[in-house]
């Protein structure tokens, strides 16, 4: 068991945090923007894109918080239990759009339909955090790895919605007209 030395990750921290909350700023101004736009169409594609932007906040968020909690200096298992919760935490975040969406008719992806890949993905990246942060609980240091590569998958995961819930509007806009 080798030790955790979470010191020799602040770079990487720094940067996925700072880029987390970066996104959040540029994400919070877009959707501000265009509310008024947004408010005016009443479809479950709006309604689905809508809580999709709000998630994708959230999993910004996640990743900064996350971040904060390896940088902050603290027991490793302190560490490992707050990343186990914030990941799990998240984790209900697309089992909800699962949930409310899965049976309409959803056409906000590339595809047209449900956006499985993006759910899967975003799934997988809270898992692989939880999993990372478990194993910071019994001091193995190659759970930082996980937690760097969901944070960073969380990250480009959020950046490729924004562009998808994008489309999405301008088609459900363009669908009203």
């Amino acid at each position: 068991m080798e030790a955790v030395q979470p010191e020799l990750w602040h770079d990487v921290f720094v940067m996925l945090g700072s880029s987390a909350g970066a996104l959040v700023g540029l994400l919070f101004i877009v959707v501000s923007l265009h509310f008024d736009k947004i408010h005016a169409l009443d479809d479950v594609n709006t309604r689905v894109t809508m809580q999709g932007a709000r998630f994708n906040m959230i999993h910004l968020l996640t990743v900064l918080v996350e971040a904060v909690a390896v940088l902050a200096p603290q027991p490793v298992f302190f560490l490992g239990a707050e990343l186990v919760i914030i990941n799990l935490f998240g984790l209900r975040l697309p089992l909800t759009i699962i949930y409310r969406y899965m049976n309409q008719h959803i056409t906000i992806s590339d595809r047209g339909g449900f956006p499985t890949l993006l759910i899967a993905t975003i799934i997988a990246a809270y898992l692989t955090g939880a999993v990372g942060g478990a194993a910071l609980l019994w001091h193995h240091g190659w759970g930082l790895y996980l937690v760097a590569i969901a944070c960073t998958v969380k990250v480009v995961r959020a950046v490729m919605t924004a562009w998808m819930l994008i489309f999405g509007i301008s088609r459900a806009q363009s669908a009203k007209l």
